[in-house]
């Protein structure tokens, strides 16, 4: 039985390690032919290496499958060009991209320097744009194509010390939203996923002492950056051809549909408003209806399933 994107190209970013590794192997399981993209570069984004590209590459030959590797940052536009071009000279087509490579640089906001921001919202925002402009212009002209862009439950509800990320994250759901608003008409569809992952990016965590601390970090293990695959692997199918602009996440076995920023209460006064009459109903109107505080695992309190 032929897999759900069989004869499908895909570009997946990041895809040498952790989530976009799992990605771009169920690709190709699937049946895709996976363009394999991955600078090597250390969480911070110091550095680089060729071997996760092309081990990741070897693994989905050594079982039958069609990939080849790339190791240009994406954070340069003519290198997005050239990583759409070899998508087209290898493969002959594109289909899914899977924008996935980031960074982090976390710091508490008044200590976080100017590079912290700016690299980090190159490698996720920039770096998510400038793939997506790459392959736009075929998306249109074959009038089919999915994105798929790796947002976080840290800019969609919050996190300490990750201002940067944060805004990078919700950035990219913004995008995903205008890309789907925008390219509609010619059939392409751009979502995006939240991804819960015991990766690199998070296995720094110090053991805990306490046996109850113990427990639930050992439920967050299970959380293997392969179980984000199927989602992305679908929403790049033609099955999904009439799911876009949404937000999900992915928490061990559990997929979550999130809704977005709507308005949930209004006050009106017919005469226009001055500083003294807001103060004077706003609480009334509002206070019980605003957005508290609260961290990712402030909301997502329970223990993955």
């Amino acid at each position: 039985m032929p897999g759900i994107v069989a004869g499908k190209v895909a570009i997946v970013t990041g895809a040498g390690r952790g989530i976009g590794r799992g990605i771009a192997l169920l690709m190709a399981q699937e049946g895709a032919s996976v363009v394999v993209c991955d600078i090597g570069a250390s969480l911070q984004g110091a550095g680089g290496d060729n071997g996760p590209a092309d081990e990741v590459v070897g693994a989905i030959k050594a079982k039958g499958g069609k990939a080849v590797a790339t190791t240009l940052s994406i954070t340069e536009p003519k290198n997005a060009e050239a990583i759409v071009k070899l998508a087209l000279e290898t493969f002959g087509r594109v289909d899914i991209l899977v924008n996935n490579a980031g960074i982090l640089r976390d710091v508490i906001f008044h200590k976080m320097s100017h590079s912290d921001w700016s690299d980090v919202i190159n490698v996720h925002l920039n770096g998510s744009f400038n793939m997506s402009r790459a392959v736009a212009g075929i998306f249109r002209e074959q009038g089919s194509g999915s994105y798929v862009h790796m947002t976080s439950t840290s800019g969609l509800v919050g996190n300490f010390s990750q201002a940067n990320y944060m805004a990078a994250k919700l950035g990219i759901m913004g995008l995903s939203r205008g890309i789907a608003l925008d390219m509609a008409r010619f059939k392409v569809r751009s979502n995006c996923i939240a991804p819960f992952a015991w990766t690199r990016m998070i296995d720094s965590i110090p053991e805990p002492k306490d046996e109850k601390e113990k427990r639930r970090l050992a439920a967050f293990q299970q959380m293997t950056p392969e179980k984000i695959a199927p989602l992305a692997v679908y929403l790049g199918s033609e099955q999904a051809a009439a799911v876009s602009g949404q937000i999900f996440a992915v928490r061990n076995n559990e997929i979550y549909l999130f809704n977005q920023p709507r308005p949930i209460a209004t006050m009106h006064e017919p005469k226009g408003w001055t500083a003294a009459g807001v103060a004077e109903k706003f609480d009334g109107e509002f206070k019980t209806k605003l957005t508290p505080l609260e961290r990712s695992m402030d909301v997502f309190h329970w223990d993955p399933r």
